[in-house]
Protein backbone atom coordinates (compact mmCIF):
# COMPACT_ATOMS: atom_id res chain seq x y z
CA UNK A 1 0.00 0.00 0.00
CA UNK A 2 1.26 3.33 -0.97
CA UNK A 3 -0.07 6.05 0.75
CA UNK A 4 -0.44 6.55 4.63
CA UNK A 5 -4.15 6.76 5.50
CA UNK A 6 -5.34 8.37 9.04
CA UNK A 7 -4.35 6.67 12.61
CA UNK A 8 -0.96 5.95 10.49
CA UNK A 9 -2.11 3.17 8.59
CA UNK A 10 -1.28 2.83 4.47
CA UNK A 11 -4.36 3.81 1.99
CA UNK A 12 -5.39 1.20 0.07
CA UNK A 13 -4.69 1.51 -4.02
CA UNK A 14 -6.46 0.07 -6.56
CA UNK A 15 -3.76 -2.19 -7.26
CA UNK A 16 -4.25 -3.30 -3.41
CA UNK A 17 -7.96 -4.00 -4.70
CA UNK A 18 -7.19 -5.99 -7.59
CA UNK A 19 -4.94 -8.17 -5.81
CA UNK A 20 -6.82 -9.00 -2.66
CA UNK A 21 -10.15 -9.82 -5.21
CA UNK A 22 -7.52 -11.92 -7.73
CA UNK A 23 -8.34 -9.56 -10.62
CA UNK A 24 -6.50 -6.39 -12.94
CA UNK A 25 -6.90 -3.00 -11.91
CA UNK A 26 -8.50 -2.66 -15.04
CA UNK A 27 -11.50 -4.91 -13.82
CA UNK A 28 -11.51 -2.81 -10.37
CA UNK A 29 -12.15 0.42 -12.43
CA UNK A 30 -15.31 -1.05 -14.40
CA UNK A 31 -16.74 -2.40 -10.61
CA UNK A 32 -15.78 1.70 -9.39
CA UNK A 33 -17.66 2.97 -12.91
CA UNK A 34 -20.50 0.17 -12.72
CA UNK A 35 -19.64 -1.39 -15.91
CA UNK A 36 -22.92 -3.89 -17.02
CA UNK A 37 -20.48 -6.13 -18.87
CA UNK A 38 -19.20 -7.93 -15.63
CA UNK A 39 -19.99 -11.46 -14.15
CA UNK A 40 -22.04 -10.78 -10.76
CA UNK A 41 -19.32 -12.75 -8.73
CA UNK A 42 -16.64 -11.25 -10.01
CA UNK A 43 -18.21 -7.49 -8.72
CA UNK A 44 -18.96 -9.37 -5.75
CA UNK A 45 -15.15 -10.35 -5.10
CA UNK A 46 -14.44 -6.55 -6.04
CA UNK A 47 -16.59 -5.33 -4.13
CA UNK A 48 -15.85 -7.46 -0.96
CA UNK A 49 -11.84 -6.24 -1.53
CA UNK A 50 -13.14 -2.47 -1.04
CA UNK A 51 -14.96 -3.10 2.18
CA UNK A 52 -12.38 -4.91 3.41
CA UNK A 53 -9.51 -2.79 3.30
CA UNK A 54 -11.47 0.51 3.11
CA UNK A 55 -10.74 1.79 -0.18
CA UNK A 56 -12.01 5.04 -1.35
CA UNK A 57 -12.62 5.79 -4.92
CA UNK A 58 -11.05 8.50 -6.52
CA UNK A 59 -11.15 10.64 -9.68
CA UNK A 60 -7.85 8.99 -11.34
CA UNK A 61 -9.28 5.27 -10.24
CA UNK A 62 -12.25 5.93 -12.44
CA UNK A 63 -10.21 6.92 -15.31
CA UNK A 64 -8.44 3.73 -15.65
CA UNK A 65 -9.42 1.58 -18.33
CA UNK A 66 -11.92 4.72 -19.13
CA UNK A 67 -11.59 7.58 -21.99
CA UNK A 68 -13.11 10.15 -19.05
CA UNK A 69 -11.71 11.47 -16.18
CA UNK A 70 -15.26 12.30 -15.01
CA UNK A 71 -13.60 15.78 -14.47
CA UNK A 72 -15.40 19.39 -15.56
CA UNK A 73 -13.05 22.05 -16.06
CA UNK A 74 -14.11 25.86 -15.21
CA UNK A 75 -12.80 28.64 -16.58
CA UNK A 76 -13.38 31.37 -14.58
CA UNK A 77 -12.23 35.42 -13.64
CA UNK A 78 -13.81 37.88 -11.56
CA UNK A 79 -15.00 35.41 -8.33
CA UNK A 80 -15.37 38.36 -5.68
CA UNK A 81 -18.35 39.66 -7.51
CA UNK A 82 -21.31 38.03 -6.32
CA UNK A 83 -22.40 36.45 -9.52
CA UNK A 84 -19.48 34.83 -10.66
CA UNK A 85 -18.78 33.99 -7.42
CA UNK A 86 -22.99 32.02 -7.11
CA UNK A 87 -22.20 30.62 -10.47
CA UNK A 88 -19.02 28.66 -9.42
CA UNK A 89 -21.13 27.12 -6.63
CA UNK A 90 -24.23 26.61 -8.43
CA UNK A 91 -21.75 24.35 -10.85
CA UNK A 92 -19.93 22.65 -8.22
CA UNK A 93 -23.47 21.67 -6.74
CA UNK A 94 -24.40 20.73 -10.54
CA UNK A 95 -21.22 18.42 -10.95
CA UNK A 96 -21.83 16.81 -8.09
CA UNK A 97 -25.15 15.88 -8.75
CA UNK A 98 -23.75 14.17 -12.29
CA UNK A 99 -21.16 12.16 -10.38
CA UNK A 100 -18.60 14.55 -11.67
CA UNK A 101 -15.65 16.92 -10.07
CA UNK A 102 -14.73 20.37 -10.97
CA UNK A 103 -11.19 21.81 -11.61
CA UNK A 104 -11.69 25.26 -11.81
CA UNK A 105 -8.34 27.69 -12.79
CA UNK A 106 -8.97 31.69 -12.86
CA UNK A 107 -8.06 34.00 -15.91
CA UNK A 108 -8.25 37.38 -16.59
CA UNK A 109 -11.42 36.96 -19.26
CA UNK A 110 -10.44 40.15 -20.78
CA UNK A 111 -7.46 38.76 -22.08
CA UNK A 112 -7.63 36.61 -24.52
CA UNK A 113 -4.16 35.17 -23.87
CA UNK A 114 -4.62 34.78 -20.39
CA UNK A 115 -8.09 32.40 -20.82
CA UNK A 116 -6.59 30.36 -23.42
CA UNK A 117 -3.30 29.86 -20.87
CA UNK A 118 -5.93 28.91 -18.32
CA UNK A 119 -7.76 26.34 -20.84
CA UNK A 120 -4.67 24.53 -22.09
CA UNK A 121 -3.93 23.98 -18.20
CA UNK A 122 -7.10 22.18 -17.81
CA UNK A 123 -7.14 20.32 -21.00
CA UNK A 124 -3.81 19.34 -19.84
CA UNK A 125 -5.48 17.39 -17.02
CA UNK A 126 -7.68 15.55 -19.34
CA UNK A 127 -11.38 17.22 -18.33
CA UNK A 128 -14.09 15.90 -20.00
CA UNK A 129 -15.78 19.23 -20.96
CA UNK A 130 -15.09 22.64 -20.68
CA UNK A 131 -17.52 25.62 -18.64
CA UNK A 132 -16.94 29.29 -18.49
CA UNK A 133 -18.55 31.61 -15.63
CA UNK A 134 -18.52 35.13 -16.42
CA UNK A 135 -17.47 35.24 -20.12
CA UNK A 136 -16.61 38.38 -21.86
CA UNK A 137 -16.76 39.62 -25.42
CA UNK A 138 -13.45 38.02 -26.65
CA UNK A 139 -13.59 34.91 -24.20
CA UNK A 140 -15.43 32.80 -26.34
CA UNK A 141 -13.55 32.89 -29.70
CA UNK A 142 -10.13 32.22 -27.91
CA UNK A 143 -11.61 29.08 -25.94
CA UNK A 144 -13.06 27.64 -28.84
CA UNK A 145 -9.96 27.96 -30.39
CA UNK A 146 -7.86 26.06 -28.08
CA UNK A 147 -11.05 23.94 -26.63
CA UNK A 148 -11.16 21.87 -30.09
CA UNK A 149 -12.95 18.66 -29.26
CA UNK A 150 -13.70 19.15 -25.68
CA UNK A 151 -16.83 20.09 -25.34
CA UNK A 152 -17.68 23.79 -24.51
CA UNK A 153 -20.06 25.63 -22.75
CA UNK A 154 -21.13 28.72 -20.84
CA UNK A 155 -23.02 30.10 -18.25
CA UNK A 156 -25.74 32.51 -19.53
CA UNK A 157 -25.04 32.14 -22.71
CA UNK A 158 -28.00 31.04 -25.66
CA UNK A 159 -31.16 29.75 -23.54
CA UNK A 160 -29.53 31.49 -20.39
CA UNK A 161 -28.67 34.80 -22.00
CA UNK A 162 -32.72 35.11 -23.25
CA UNK A 163 -33.40 34.71 -19.22
CA UNK A 164 -30.95 37.44 -18.67
CA UNK A 165 -32.78 39.76 -21.30
CA UNK A 166 -36.03 38.50 -19.98
CA UNK A 167 -35.16 39.29 -16.20
CA UNK A 168 -33.58 43.01 -17.32
CA UNK A 169 -36.93 43.78 -19.00
CA UNK A 170 -38.95 42.55 -15.99
CA UNK A 171 -37.55 45.42 -14.32
CA UNK A 172 -38.00 47.99 -16.68
CA UNK A 173 -42.05 46.55 -16.89
CA UNK A 174 -42.43 46.83 -13.25
CA UNK A 175 -41.15 50.67 -13.01
CA UNK A 176 -43.35 51.27 -15.68
CA UNK A 177 -46.39 49.63 -13.77
CA UNK A 178 -45.37 51.77 -11.22
CA UNK A 179 -45.65 55.20 -13.68
CA UNK A 180 -41.92 56.00 -14.35
CA UNK A 181 -41.57 57.42 -17.89
CA UNK A 182 -37.87 58.40 -17.31
CA UNK A 183 -35.94 55.45 -16.61
CA UNK A 184 -31.99 55.74 -16.76
CA UNK A 185 -29.41 52.54 -17.04
CA UNK A 186 -26.58 51.59 -15.15
CA UNK A 187 -25.30 49.06 -17.49
CA UNK A 188 -22.07 46.73 -16.30
CA UNK A 189 -19.13 46.49 -18.11
CA UNK A 190 -19.59 46.71 -22.00
CA UNK A 191 -17.37 43.42 -23.06
CA UNK A 192 -19.06 40.96 -20.73
CA UNK A 193 -22.06 39.24 -22.47
CA UNK A 194 -24.07 39.19 -19.07
CA UNK A 195 -23.80 42.98 -19.48
CA UNK A 196 -24.85 42.81 -23.05
CA UNK A 197 -28.32 40.61 -22.48
CA UNK A 198 -29.16 42.80 -19.43
CA UNK A 199 -28.59 46.02 -22.10
CA UNK A 200 -30.34 44.46 -24.54
CA UNK A 201 -33.37 43.80 -21.96
CA UNK A 202 -33.62 46.96 -20.55
CA UNK A 203 -33.64 48.46 -23.70
CA UNK A 204 -36.30 46.10 -25.54
CA UNK A 205 -38.63 46.95 -22.77
CA UNK A 206 -38.25 50.83 -22.71
CA UNK A 207 -38.61 51.29 -26.53
CA UNK A 208 -41.81 48.38 -26.15
CA UNK A 209 -43.36 50.79 -23.76
CA UNK A 210 -42.66 54.26 -25.72
CA UNK A 211 -39.24 55.24 -23.68
CA UNK A 212 -35.90 55.75 -24.33
CA UNK A 213 -33.12 55.61 -21.68
CA UNK A 214 -33.29 59.24 -19.38
CA UNK A 215 -29.66 58.21 -19.03
CA UNK A 216 -26.88 55.44 -19.53
CA UNK A 217 -23.95 54.89 -16.68
CA UNK A 218 -21.58 52.61 -17.08
CA UNK A 219 -19.63 50.56 -13.87
CA UNK A 220 -18.11 47.16 -13.51
CA UNK A 221 -20.56 45.37 -11.23
CA UNK A 222 -19.30 46.26 -8.33
CA UNK A 223 -20.92 48.65 -5.15
CA UNK A 224 -17.92 50.88 -5.52
CA UNK A 225 -18.93 51.58 -8.62
CA UNK A 226 -22.03 52.41 -7.79
CA UNK A 227 -20.91 54.47 -5.25
CA UNK A 228 -18.58 56.60 -7.12
CA UNK A 229 -21.05 57.51 -10.04
CA UNK A 230 -23.93 58.57 -7.58
CA UNK A 231 -22.87 62.46 -7.61
CA UNK A 232 -23.11 62.20 -11.29
CA UNK A 233 -26.60 60.58 -10.98
CA UNK A 234 -27.93 62.82 -8.16
CA UNK A 235 -27.18 65.98 -10.24
CA UNK A 236 -29.19 64.36 -13.13
CA UNK A 237 -32.23 63.42 -10.68
CA UNK A 238 -32.65 67.14 -9.99
CA UNK A 239 -31.93 68.19 -12.92
CA UNK A 240 -34.68 69.21 -15.34
CA UNK A 241 -36.44 66.32 -16.58
CA UNK A 242 -34.31 63.64 -15.01
CA UNK A 243 -34.55 60.36 -14.44
CA UNK A 244 -37.20 59.09 -11.62
CA UNK A 245 -35.49 55.70 -11.71
CA UNK A 246 -32.68 53.53 -12.30
CA UNK A 247 -32.67 49.93 -13.81
CA UNK A 248 -28.84 48.82 -12.11
CA UNK A 249 -27.79 45.30 -13.98
CA UNK A 250 -26.76 43.70 -10.91
CA UNK A 251 -27.49 44.12 -7.14
CA UNK A 252 -23.88 45.17 -5.63
CA UNK A 253 -23.80 48.32 -7.95
CA UNK A 254 -27.18 48.48 -6.94
CA UNK A 255 -26.25 48.70 -3.24
CA UNK A 256 -23.38 51.29 -3.91
CA UNK A 257 -25.88 53.79 -6.13
CA UNK A 258 -28.20 53.84 -3.31
CA UNK A 259 -25.71 54.55 -0.31
CA UNK A 260 -23.60 57.10 -2.61
CA UNK A 261 -27.65 58.99 -3.19
CA UNK A 262 -28.45 58.88 0.11
CA UNK A 263 -24.93 60.69 1.05
CA UNK A 264 -25.79 63.11 -1.70
CA UNK A 265 -29.63 64.13 0.64
CA UNK A 266 -31.72 62.12 -1.90
CA UNK A 267 -34.47 59.14 -0.83
CA UNK A 268 -34.87 56.11 -2.14
CA UNK A 269 -37.51 55.22 -3.36
CA UNK A 270 -39.01 58.61 -2.16
CA UNK A 271 -36.90 60.87 -5.10
CA UNK A 272 -35.72 57.94 -7.14
CA UNK A 273 -36.62 54.52 -7.38
CA UNK A 274 -33.51 52.26 -7.44
CA UNK A 275 -34.13 48.28 -8.57
CA UNK A 276 -30.81 45.67 -8.98
CA UNK A 277 -30.26 42.53 -10.84
CA UNK A 278 -29.56 39.24 -9.23
CA UNK A 279 -31.26 38.91 -5.79
CA UNK A 280 -28.37 38.11 -3.77
CA UNK A 281 -28.65 36.83 0.07
CA UNK A 282 -27.93 40.41 1.05
CA UNK A 283 -30.47 42.16 -1.11
CA UNK A 284 -33.28 41.65 0.95
CA UNK A 285 -31.67 43.41 3.75
CA UNK A 286 -30.33 46.86 1.88
CA UNK A 287 -31.70 49.93 3.12
CA UNK A 288 -34.44 50.28 1.68
CA UNK A 289 -34.86 46.61 0.60
CA UNK A 290 -34.05 46.16 -2.77
CA UNK A 291 -36.82 45.41 -5.74
CA UNK A 292 -34.63 43.02 -8.01
CA UNK A 293 -35.02 40.37 -10.34
CA UNK A 294 -34.43 36.68 -8.99
CA UNK A 295 -32.51 34.30 -11.10
CA UNK A 296 -32.27 30.36 -11.11
CA UNK A 297 -28.70 30.29 -11.16
CA UNK A 298 -29.14 26.65 -9.76
CA UNK A 299 -30.74 25.82 -12.57
CA UNK A 300 -29.06 26.89 -14.99
CA UNK A 301 -26.14 25.41 -13.66
CA UNK A 302 -27.29 21.81 -14.29
CA UNK A 303 -28.60 22.79 -17.66
CA UNK A 304 -24.96 23.78 -18.42
CA UNK A 305 -23.19 20.74 -17.21
CA UNK A 306 -25.83 18.56 -18.65
CA UNK A 307 -25.16 20.41 -21.93
CA UNK A 308 -20.90 19.82 -21.72
CA UNK A 309 -21.79 16.87 -20.90
CA UNK A 310 -23.99 15.37 -23.26
CA UNK A 311 -26.14 14.13 -20.37
CA UNK A 312 -29.91 14.20 -20.16
CA UNK A 313 -31.32 17.43 -18.63
CA UNK A 314 -32.67 17.38 -14.78
CA UNK A 315 -35.39 19.59 -15.08
CA UNK A 316 -36.82 22.94 -16.31
CA UNK A 317 -35.25 26.68 -15.81
CA UNK A 318 -36.92 28.14 -14.06
CA UNK A 319 -37.97 31.82 -15.14
CA UNK A 320 -37.21 34.90 -13.81
CA UNK A 321 -38.74 36.59 -11.21
CA UNK A 322 -39.64 40.39 -10.08
CA UNK A 323 -38.84 40.62 -6.42
CA UNK A 324 -40.74 43.83 -5.43
CA UNK A 325 -39.19 45.86 -2.19
CA UNK A 326 -38.91 49.24 -0.54
CA UNK A 327 -36.25 50.47 -3.37
CA UNK A 328 -39.07 51.17 -5.96
CA UNK A 329 -42.29 52.60 -5.34
CA UNK A 330 -44.36 55.65 -8.10
CA UNK A 331 -42.47 58.57 -9.28
CA UNK A 332 -42.65 61.98 -7.48
CA UNK A 333 -45.14 64.15 -8.22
Amino acid sequence: MSAMGRAGTMRASVRDVAARAGVSTQTVSRVINDSPNLRPETRARVEAAIAELGYRVNNAARSLGTSTTRTVGVVASDATLWGPGAGIAALDAAARAADRWLATTYADAADPASVTDAAQRLLAQGVDALIVVAPHTATLPALRQVAGDTPLAALHTGEGAARQRAGAALAVDHLVTLGHRRIARLAGPADWLEATARDEGVDGALDAAGIRPAAIWHGDWSAAAGASIAREVAVAVRGADGPTAVAAANDQMALGLIAGLVAEGLRVPEDVSVTGFDDNADAAFYTPALTTVRVDTAGEAQRVVAEALGLPARGDVAEPVLIARASSAAPPD
